[in-house]
């Protein structure tokens, strides 16, 4: 047989080749093996994690981050693994059931290596705490926990068990919420660890088997054609000293055994070698076989376990299992897990960050948080709890409180962040102090390059004036790019409305607009029920706030049968959705003025004045200026929030439940002053961005330069 013409042989040199010239991947290849400990229950887990949690030390400091490292070797020696096995199956040659799992479910594989690298951003884990002794030391804890939740179910990775594993482990020692964060990306480093020690050792099989099938080959043609010369090519084989791995003797007792009389001589001698060791070759097959199952159980339960961790829900693990999470829902307001997940989150880096810079961790300052906010409950202005913005716990974490949390924690302050607190208290000043101090600074230096230059007196004065005058443009332009960077923009906190709007915060939908011809009316009958299809929901109301078209006379003789049919689409609307609860479509009309001005009859105001007069009917019916409202009217005595959008503007899909979300969070609620007679705290009026959608874009000019088209960004 010619060996040097089979594909499955050179890969295989190729691929030991590579290995023995990497010393990493060599480390990492046949000395470990699968991570596979004794199994264990749901119960038995919970006592393991006490256990772990009791031998665990932790180290100060920061280490070399070795997980990028090791997961670009796992991905190497996977990759040379599925090369081998593909050129095995390409030769008609037998491979293993792990090895069938591993080619069929590379894919897979492949796209979780991407994705560990995408999560795991270089110097991710040298954030994490370390450990300082033991088989993972140096390695972060969430990693060894990840290890042993894979290593106690051969791969498997159950959810309640490792839930009350981890939940365990905490009650020994608490984890940080990045610990809790990492434990999906450290269990998908490990299952992806895992694969590979399988990976190697079903490519070490392979690769043994290659060798019994070279033997059995070259046996079975000497038997057939010279049965003498089958001495010879056993002591070759004999002198090539083959490893009498399991893999390799059960393969050349499968292609052997049952044949000629002849090939029972390389069977006694293989028999002769392993009784040296008191083996037989019925043990070896045995083994074999039982090494092929528990390969082919870990891989799949691995790639099974890879299939669960992209469907499972982390957000409610880490919510359920973090101490910091269950000490902030003791919010006094208890509007705490009212909040949608972004803002709990925000909270939480709030935490963490300050536990960073202060002496008590995370579990502490959370304390601290809820301490002072039980502490300003307890001083509202009317002495019920709930009833100052300092009773909520987010206006000490991301609010006016924050300076009297850090105070309490004991924070040390950074330069930037000392600088960042200097400007949030002392804003213009230091915006215009930066851009003067700048501006003279390369004034300062243009002069004195005159003077070096011999320019003197009055001249020099002059060009001192035209310098800064000059300095000052790129001056702003600096001052204004580091407040950007200094400045970090945050997403407005906001309430959790995805299950429907509270009914204390009952809200109005409602589009400005002029009644001109019956095609127009007809499009924006259609367009208010596509916004309500959008955004349906048992407390959120939309309406059509009309007036006529500027006029020569009060009425015109098409104002009535345009009012009308704009009647008639409002009644339609509520009859077509009647069943869904309370009818939701309003229309709102006023009647034309006389504008002696302008000399012309028109919509008070226009725009601006039909909001105005809309919220005088909401705060008193008997003031309003309409001359004929269609709808529920006993509803908008409890209409708390109007949302106003052009006859262009869309509403996407639940976009109205979020923006009633923030607007009902307690640190947006507007807090008016009456002796400085202005909202000094909360927002009266809040103005989402608005961004193109792609239908609009080729609408008008002016939206193609500036983005101003109908598409609403909640955020």
């Amino acid at each position: 047989m010619n060996s040097s013409n089979n594909p499955v042989r050179d890969t295989l040199r190729r691929f030991g080749a590579r290995l023995r010239g990497n010393r990493a991947a060599r480390k990492y290849t046949s000395d470990e093996p699968p991570l596979r400990a004794e199994l264990f229950s749901a119960d038995q887990m919970e006592q393991h994690g006490k256990v772990l949690a009791g031998a665990h030390r932790v180290a100060d400091g920061r280490a070399p981050d070795q997980l990028l490292t090791r997961l670009a070797e796992n991905a190497t020696v996977l990759v040379q693994c599925c090369k081998l096995l593909t050129s095995a199956v390409k030769a008609n040659r037998r491979i293993s059931p792990a090895g069938e799992w591993l080619l069929d479910n590379f894919y897979l594989i492949e796209e979780q290596i991407r994705t560990a690298r995408r999560h795991l951003p270089k110097g991710y884990s040298r954030e994490l705490p370390r450990l300082v002794r033991g088989p993972s030391a140096g390695l972060p804890r969430a990693y060894d926990i990840a290890l042993e939740a894979i290593s106690h179910g051969d791969g498997w990775v159950d959810p309640a068990s490792l839930s009350r594993f981890v939940a365990a482990y905490q009650k020994v020692t608490a984890l940080k919420l990045g610990e809790l964060w990492a434990i999906p990306i450290m269990l998908r480093l490990a299952l992806i660890e895992n694969l590979r020690r399988v990976g190697a050792r079903v490519a070490a099989s392979t690769t043994d088997r290659e060798r019994a099938d070279e033997w059995a080959d070259q046996m079975m043609a000497v038997a057939e054609q010279d049965p003498k010369s089958l001495i010879l090519i056993v002591a070759d084989m004999a002198r090539s000293n083959p490893p009498m791995a399991s893999s390799f003797v059960a393969e050349l007792a499968r292609r052997l055994q049952g044949q000629s009389a002849a090939l029972a001589l390389p069977l006694t001698w293989i028999e002769q070698r392993l009784s040296e060791s008191g083996l037989t070759i019925e043990q070896l097959v045995q083994s074999e076989t039982q090494k092929q199952a528990s390969a082919q159980v870990s891989i799949a339960n691995s790639i099974g376990s890879l299939r669960l961790l992209g469907a499972m829900d982390w957000r409610e693990f880490v919510e359920t299992l973090s101490g910091v999470e269950q000490k902030l829902r003791e919010d006094p307001v208890g509007l705490y897990a009212a909040m949608d997940f972004a803002t709990r989150d925000r909270y939480r880096h709030a935490i963490e960050k300050l536990a960073r810079a202060s002496p008590l961790s995370e579990i502490d300052v959370a304390r601290k948080a809820i301490q002072l906010a039980h502490a300003g409950a307890g001083g509202a202005a009317d002495g019920t709890p709930g009833g100052g913005r300092d009773s909520h716990v987010g206006y000490y974490l991301i609010d006016r409180g924050l300076p009297r949390l850090k105070q309490a924690a004991a924070v040390r302050l950074s330069a930037g962040e000392a600088l960042r607190h200097a400007g949030r208290r002392f804003p213009l000043p230091l915006y215009l102090g930066a851009i003067a101090l700048v501006t003279v600074g390369i004034a300062a230096m243009l002069a004195a390059h005159a003077h070096a230059d011999g320019m003197r007196g009055a001249l020099l004065v002059l060009t001192g004036v035209l310098a800064a005058l000059s300095a000052s443009q790129p001056a702003i332009a600096l001052t204004n790019w580091i407040a950007t960077l200094l400045a970090t923009p945050h997403a407005l906190p906001r309430l959790d409305f995805s299950r429907g709007i509270a009914p204390d915060c009952r809200t109005l939908v409602v589009v400005p607009t002029m009644l001109t011809s019956a095609s127009a009316v007809d499009e924006l009958a259609e367009a208010l029920e596509v916004r309500f299809l959008a955004n349906r929901d048992e407390n959120l109301h939309f309406g059509l706030l009309t007036d006529f078209t500027d006029a020569p006379a009060e009425t015109m003789p098409e104002d009535e049968a345009l009012l009308l049919l704009a009647r008639n689409r409002i009644e339609d609307l509520n009859e077509k959705y009647c069943a869904s609860g309370t009818e939701a479509f309003f229309l709102f009309h006023r009647p034309r003025r006389w504008n002696p001005r302008d000399r012309v009859w028109m919509g008070y105001e226009r725009k601006r004045g039909k909001l105005a007069e809309l919220n005088l009917l909401l705060r008193d019916p008997a003031r309003a200026g309409f001359s004929l409202v269609v709808g529920p009217a006993e509803v908008l005595s409890s209409v708390k929030y109007v949302i106003t959008l052009d006859t262009d503007t869309q509403l996407p899909r639940d976009a109205a439940r979020q923006f009633v979300g923030a607007m009902a969070h307690p640190l947006n609620r507007p807090h008016y002053d009456a002796a400085r007679q202005r909202v000094t705290a909360g927002y009266a009026i809040m103005q989402p961005r608005v961004a193109v959608s792609l239908p609009g874009t080729n609408r008008s000019r002016y939206a193609r330069l500036f983005g101003a088209e109908p598409g609403i960004d909640p955020r």
